[in-house]
């Protein structure tokens, strides 16, 4: 079960006790807004794309949506989300359950998206549809063993009316 690889990747930092279930969904952002009892933008979703054959996660915020120009200047393609097949495949986790720990460093590069910087502490899923461990922006980076920050999502920030 991903949860429990998980929970055993979260031990070696003494963490795994940390990790909540629900007895609810928290497979989409707002059933799992509503399990923690915070604002759909404090729940980090990971997205899952493909890129030169291989996956990339970035972990945003929940009231997000990926900008699609901003991905290809990042990544240098047009984003391409993986099958709910190539998720499990790449990753071991499930969709609602998908999550930038416990993954094989070889196959999944994960990037933070800027979006998250806005909080102190987030809500990303602990590999199940009724989990969540609450981190702050550098464990985050830290556990995620992410290979950096971009800019890829928008939806967040106030943006300017063309004029």
């Amino acid at each position: 079960m991903s949860i429990e690889k998980v929970r055993s990747y979260f031990a070696q930092f003494g963490r795994e006790g940390d990790i909540r279930e629900f007895e609810v969904s928290s497979a989409t952002v707002e059933l799992a807004a509503q399990a923690v009892g915070v604002e759909p933008a404090r729940i980090a979703k990971t997205l899952s794309f493909l890129v030169e054959d291989k996956c990339v996660l970035v972990v945003c915020a929940g009231d997000t949506k990926i900008d699609n120009a901003g991905f290809k200047h990042a990544f240098h393609t047009k984003a391409k989300m993986l099958s709910p097949e190539q998720v499990v495949e790449f990753t071991g986790h499930a969709i609602g359950g998908v999550c930038p720990f416990a993954v094989d460093p070889q196959q999944v590069t994960t990037y933070l998206d800027e979006s998250l910087k806005r909080f102190q502490t987030v809500f990303p899923a602990a590999g199940s549809s009724n989990s969540a461990i609450e981190l702050t922006m550098e464990e985050l980076e830290r556990f995620s063993q992410s290979a950096g920050w971009v800019d890829v999502c928008k939806g967040w920030r106030e943006e300017l009316p063309d004029l």
